[in-house]
């Protein structure tokens, strides 16, 4: 529920299937006496040989009767788990063999994770719990992953059954992310989770929502990234960097400029006219924020990868054009019209008072410097990182971090 709000949904009403029990029971045992379904007792393996070869199980023709009586064994709970099924009654010689007397009800041994149902040994498996919802709660349309256009076909049967009109129903290819090393599989991810190769399901090497949510990428930019692939029952790519592109739209004007550096390297400054104070705007397009004051102090610091070659002349953010000579900074002045007529690099820095600040990415961890006025953001708040990227504030007990969203 948590992952739809992020997505900008809210449910109508939330109904939990291990409430509903009786409801599925009642239309097992109405299915029964239309003879549609039958309980079996035959173990997994030789069920599977009968079925691939069309030949009927020997438990298929006993009589309704006792049919209801050995499910109602299965409802109190008398049996255990992989002694006895419900199945569908299909046609054994449809081309699929997945589709023939498929299972409806199983018992389970393992106790439900709700306290109100960890009494109730005989479930019914998806297939004839969503049939039955869909009739009842009157879905229309459907919408579902390609790897379960089966359960259509399934699911067909109780429709016929019952006599009810089947709802219009929408496949979706496989759903892949360009450019990230970890597929889309929540199986498989639910593995490495528990095999600790991942934190969590919000660790920032998966491609899942709560990651994203984590690292500020907007709900909408989602949606309206997947909005723009339609549906289509072929295999989907969606871009990672559609996505950014969406949210870096929905994000700008929100996220306020700031300075970080990822690997500070510490440079003395000098010049005639070097002013003592700088003033930066908080965001280039709404002065109405103000602006942030930097002190010009005797040593600033810039990320190693933008220390420049002997006598090269850069232009820091807000103070000029300098020159790199003898391992320090010499103000030479000028104007940022200049510097760009001259293509000189643009290089952003922090003064000798900063705060410490960890850039968590999916790469890795960066434990940088930052402006002193992060303390005035709080947990939550986007960020953009001037010439870094943009990041999602989390602040715990004091320590700043904050989560890199992307460019």
């Amino acid at each position: 529920l948590e992952d739809i709000k992020y997505l900008g949904f809210e449910a109508d009403e939330i109904i939990m299937a291990s409430d509903r029990l009786d409801l599925y029971y009642e239309y097992a045992l109405q299915l029964i006496n239309l003879n549609g379904a039958y309980t079996c007792t035959c173990p997994s393996s030789e069920f599977s040989e009968l079925k691939n070869s069309g030949n009927s199980c020997p438990h298929r023709g006993k009589p309704i009767e006792q049919t209801l009586e050995e499910f109602q064994h299965m409802v109190v709970g008398n049996l255990s788990a992989g002694k006895m099924v419900l199945r569908i009654r299909t046609d054994l010689s449809h081309p699929n063999p997945a589709i023939r007397d498929w299972v409806a009800f199983r018992m389970v041994d393992t106790p439900h994770p709700r306290e109100v149902a960890q009494d109730n040994r005989c479930w019914p498996l998806l297939d004839f719990q969503s049939a039955i919802d869909d009739h009842l709660l009157e879905i229309t349309h459907i919408i579902r992953g390609i790897d379960l256009q089966d359960s259509a076909k399934r699911q067909q049967y109780l429709y016929d059954y019952f006599n009810w009109e089947y709802p219009e129903v929408v496949h979706w290819g496989r759903i892949n992310i360009d450019d990230h090393p970890v597929p889309l599989s929540t199986s498989s991810m639910a593995n490495s989770i528990e095999s600790g190769s991942f934190t969590g399901w919000s660790d920032l090497q998966l491609p899942t929502l709560r990651n994203l949510e984590k690292r500020g990428i907007q709900g909408d930019s989602i949606t309206s990234s997947m909005v723009d692939l339609g549906t289509s029952t072929s295999n989907i790519t969606l871009s990672i960097s559609a996505i950014y592109s969406k949210n870096r739209s929905n994000i700008d004007e929100v996220a306020d400029r700031l300075f970080f550096i990822k690997n500070p390297s510490e440079k003395q400054i000098f010049g005639k006219d070097l002013p003592e104070v700088v003033e930066i705007p908080i965001h280039p397009n709404h002065p109405d924020r103000g602006s942030r004051k930097l002190a010009i102090t005797p040593s600033i610091f810039i990320d190693i990868s933008d220390i420049p070659m002997s006598e090269e002349v850069l232009y820091l953010k807000g103070i000029g054009s300098v020159r790199y000579t003898r391992d320090s900074f010499e103000f030479i002045g000028g104007d940022f019209s200049s510097a760009k007529a001259q293509s000189s690099p643009i290089v952003h820095w922090l003064p000798s008072t900063h705060e410490q600040l960890c850039l968590k990415t999916p790469q890795g961890d960066f434990n940088g410097i930052v402006e002193s006025t992060i303390c005035n953001y709080d947990s939550g708040d986007l960020i953009q990182f001037e010439r870094v990227g943009f990041a999602k504030l989390e602040v715990v007990s004091g320590v700043q971090n904050a989560y890199f969203s992307h460019p």
